[in-house]
């Protein structure tokens, strides 16, 4: 078990390091989840492997920059999972093969690294310390960093309301609020994630289909400009992620009445019409959306039907 604990916690080290400069591109998060792949054959025990649900609370932290409180934490929680000083050699070791995964390290990664390594290498590893960490010196710098962010404690989010998820890490790293109960923009970020799916199935979002999401917010749920693009912006930036359309669209049937899942047809058409021609592809997955929110072939029909006949590929 504590294999396991010291491999979880090292790997999302590791990805605070990668986010050290600020910025980790897409050539980097794929080598960084190539290393993290291996590194569980690396630990003592020989057959150990992630969980889906640890890789998810991965790409928790692949997926948004990691600030200094936060990566505080990380290392606090790294020391206190040393056990042996084959521990230390092991992140020692990953430590140094992370830094050069996209063929430089920048002056913050090296930093990072190096203040990892002395922050390992201060921890005593022998019997007595480890007791005394335990009971005494490991409760103190969690005591340190209790109040630390977290983003663990939104994981649920993570995996079922991706948009709402990002936009309240937005809102906390701008410092900003939206004049809007919780609950209502929970369901306002699930329509912003499905209205961005439909309007990502041609690879990209037009100006138009921008505006009819924003629009389609300020009609249809009354929230003001500002709102409307902001919760629009994050949406888009997440369907590009591959949202995972099963937990998206059921999210929004338990957070909507059947009035609204029904009229929501309407929306998803208006989007897809945005740029002048709804296209086969969109078609197809407004009827997907119909299907796993238990709308009726009938009503499908009627939304699709009020999209002009030479608006239509199908």
């Amino acid at each position: 078990m504590s294999d396991r604990n010291l491999i979880f916690t090292l790997a999302k080290v590791i990805i605070a390091a990668a986010w050290a400069d600020g910025q980790v591109s897409h050539e980097e998060v794929n080598s960084l989840k190539d290393l993290l792949f291996q590194l569980p054959r690396a630990g003592k025990a020989g057959g150990l492997q992630m969980s889906g649900q640890e890789w998810q609370r991965l790409e928790m932290y692949i997926d948004q920059p990691i600030d200094a409180a936060e990566r505080a934490r990380l290392i606090v929680d790294l020391q206190n999972a040393l056990r042996t000083p084959r521990d230390r050699q092991l992140v020692r070791q990953a430590l140094d093969e992370m830094v050069g995964i996209d063929g430089e390290i920048t002056t913050q990664e090296q930093a990072l690294v190096d203040e990892v390594k002395r922050a390992i290498d201060d921890v005593n590893l022998n019997l007595f310390a480890q007791l005394g960490r335990m009971v005494g010196g490991a409760v103190a710098r969690r005591t340190a960093v209790a109040d630390a962010p977290n983003r663990e404690r939104n994981f649920e989010d993570f995996v079922k309301n991706k948009v709402f998820y990002a936009v309240s890490h937005r809102m906390k790293v701008e410092q900003s609020q939206l004049d809007l109960p919780e609950a209502e923009l929970r369901k306002l970020s699930l329509a912003g994630g499905l209205m961005a799916k439909v309007a990502h199935v041609n690879q990209g979002v037009s100006e138009s289909e921008f505006d009819s999401m924003v629009q389609a917010l300020k009609q249809h749920w009354e929230v003001d400009a500002q709102t409307a693009v902001f919760i629009t912006e994050v949406a888009v930036s997440e369907a590009a992620k591959k949202l995972d359309h099963h937990r998206t669209v059921r999210q929004f049937a338990t957070h909507t009445t059947p009035e609204e899942r029904h009229h929501f047809l309407d929306v998803l058409f208006a989007v897809a019409a945005a740029d002048g021609m709804v296209t086969y592809d969109e078609i197809e997955e407004i009827r997907a959306i119909a299907r796993t929110l238990n709308l009726t072939r009938e009503a499908f029909i009627e939304a699709k039907l009020k999209v002009p006949r030479e608006q239509r590929e199908a």
